[in-house]
């Protein structure tokens, strides 16, 4: 594979004496900072809670009306 322009310009200062750029970054770079978690039981309760609250109610828009 070839090198990126970038990497080759952090070559050359490395070859002239220079600082490594990369050692200059911040330590928080190699770091994942974003928690990742499954659902428990209770979030999935939760979540389902108010759904299919009234099971013998049809939900499909119609109504009667006596004159």
């Amino acid at each position: 594979m070839s090198r990126s322009k970038a990497q080759k310009h952090r070559q050359k200062q490395i070859r002239e004496g220079r600082m490594d750029p990369a050692k200059l970054r911040s330590p928080y770079t190699e770091l994942d900072l974003q928690t990742r978690k499954t659902k428990t039981k209770k979030d999935h309760l939760y979540r389902t809670k108010h759904q299919n609250r009234y099971p013998d109610h049809q939900g499909d828009g119609s109504f009667l009306c006596f004159f």
